[in-house]
């Protein structure tokens, strides 16, 4: 069966190399990376450290010719009715959707996150995109009550610009496509800096949306562009004054130098940060569902979501049984190269996260903790990939490390005896994205959704910390940073708004009854 861009089926081969699935994958999309090649940075596959590709990086005036162009487009962009400008997105998805498994392997050579997890990623993008679509005929604004007589008072919303999008290395295409796909039905042009990590993946998406552009007369050139770099690169989008809003997904140590660079020229932001997400379980919980949800959430992506599970708050009396369970479970799980079938694990991103984990561990030890699992793993997997047993940490208490976020599968385990001190421990850490309660007591669930509950912006019950829809506002508080990047009514921020009245009657009246008469010459200025 060929796709509609004409392209053969795609397998990955049964060896499950990195460099050559990465290279296939390619092929199979019919795309080329000779225009993007260059000396300044070396793409390795983190499954084993084969290079993948070496490419050119931007400078900063590069960066200003990205954004003037992107201003060009804009302002053709903004002219196209937002049903018309939905259609590129849905044309683009089709593309994705008939090219998932090449996609899906290319970002799992380069991200290393087991080829299922790649494949949800990917067909998150298609989702995202059937959101966009139908959000194109959704943009409404309101007519308000106005206080005068035989005044209209509306409110609409414009696209607002250009949109710098800053991606984290974890979900290399999935983030971009939740901002870009609304941005672009919302009339916005947009530039996206990847990781430099994982800028592969971004060239091969916005190869395909360029494709869906082709025969799409409407769509203005350069109407998403990628910036190719590091820190410096994020750095000048969010200082640039042609970037009219910037969006940014990684550390909140990322996020703060964004949030002082754009506030500074009072550009938007919207920053999807840390998160140090908690899970209760209750007395009353089911541990057959409590279980696989622990499990996935601590280990999925090796321990590398935002929305990773990295503390368990048990109450006292369920610790020993739920240990004695998610243990072996825990351990059970298949660790290995994540491009082969049946891993369930795959590496961490770099040897610097190994060494952040390590790190992480021996300060929870010395503050009190026991550490099962964590070490490296070198049997049966590429020596040169960090690979890792997921570790579960039980803890006295909550102390610093608790506290911080580590990239990587560490699974703090803390006891309670109140529902209010579980919801204490809950909330008291800098982080507030994801949360997460086990339970069959009705109370319980009710107020740990309340305002006197959990104080993150995803709260679940019954169900994992990860693996949020797409038509949810996801985002989070605290040092999450506040921003809401996709779902529900979060196209707002990618739109500026206008208060508009109309007086259609023979008079002006004033708001609020305010009297300001005007006594006019009777010569009326004249001689």
């Amino acid at each position: 069966m060929m796709s509609s861009a004409g392209l053969a089926p795609f397998a990955v081969a049964s060896d499950a190399d990195p460099a050559r699935t990465h290279a296939d994958a390619l092929k199979a999309l019919g795309l080329s990376l000779d225009s993007h090649r260059g000396d300044d940075l070396p793409v390795r596959s983190p499954i084993d450290g084969a290079l993948l590709a070496t490419l050119g990086t931007h400078d900063a005036a590069d960066i200003d010719a990205m954004v003037a162009r992107a201003r060009t487009a804009f302002l053709d962009w903004r002219q196209v009715p937002a049903p018309h400008r939905g259609e590129l997105v849905r044309r683009f998805g089709t593309l994705v959707r008939d090219n998932l498994d090449p996609l899906s392997a290319l970002l799992s050579a380069e991200n290393g996150k087991i080829l299922e997890e790649a494949r949800g990623e990917v067909q998150e993008v298609v989702d995202i995109c059937e959101f966009a679509v139908g959000l194109s005929r959704q943009l409404y604004g309101l007519t308000i009550a106005s206080e005068r007589p035989q005044h209209r008072l509306t409110e609409y919303w414009h696209p607002v610009g250009v949109l710098g999008l800053i991606s984290a290395f974890n979900f290399p295409a999935a983030v971009w496509a939740w901002g870009t796909t609304v941005a672009l039905v919302c009339g916005n042009a947009g530039i996206w800096k990847p990781s430099e990590k994982t800028p592969t993946t971004a060239l091969a998406f916005v190869g395909l949306l360029q494709r869906a552009m082709r025969d799409f007369e409407a769509a203005p050139a350069n109407l998403v562009q990628v910036a190719i770099g590091g820190a410096d690169i994020g750095a000048r989008l969010a200082d640039h004054p042609g970037i009219d809003m910037l969006s940014a997904t990684g550390s909140t140590r990322m996020g703060r130098d964004v949030a002082v660079r754009t506030a500074q020229r009072f550009a938007r932001s919207i920053l999807e940060l840390g998160g140090n997400n908690a899970m209760i379980v209750t007395p009353s919980a089911d541990l057959d569902l409590a279980i696989p949800a622990i499990t996935f959430a601590a280990a999925g992506t090796a321990g590398q979501r935002c929305t990773t599970l990295r503390r368990l708050i048990v109450h006292e009396d369920r610790k020993a049984e739920l240990l004695a369970r998610l243990m072996p479970v825990i351990g059970k799980l298949s660790t290995g190269n994540p491009l082969a079938e049946g891993v369930q694990v795959g590496p961490l991103i770099d040897g610097a996260a190994f060494d952040r984990m390590q790190a992480a561990l021996e300060r929870a030890r010395a503050e009190g903790g026991t550490v099962h699992g964590g070490e490296r793993i070198t049997d049966g997997v590429p020596a040169t990939g960090y690979y890792v047993r997921p570790a579960i940490v039980e803890m006295p208490g909550q102390s610093a490390i608790v506290c911080e976020e580590t990239f990587a599968p560490i699974l703090y385990v803390i006891i309670y005896r109140e529902f209010t001190q579980a919801i204490t421990l809950q909330n008291g850490v800098p982080q507030g994205l994801s949360s997460a309660v086990f339970t069959m007591d009705m109370r319980e669930a009710e107020y740990f959704q309340s305002a006197l509950g959990s104080d993150c912006g995803i709260v679940n019950v019954n169900i994992g910390t990860s693996g949020a829809e797409i038509g949810g506002a996801f985002g989070g508080e605290k040092q999450t940073g506040g921003g809401r990047v996709s779902g529900s009514d979060s196209w707002k921020n990618y739109m500026r708004r206008a208060t508009a009245t109309v007086n259609y009657s023979s008079t002006l009246t004033l708001a609020q009854g305010v009297r300001f008469d005007v006594v006019e010459d009777d010569n009326k200025g004249g001689n």
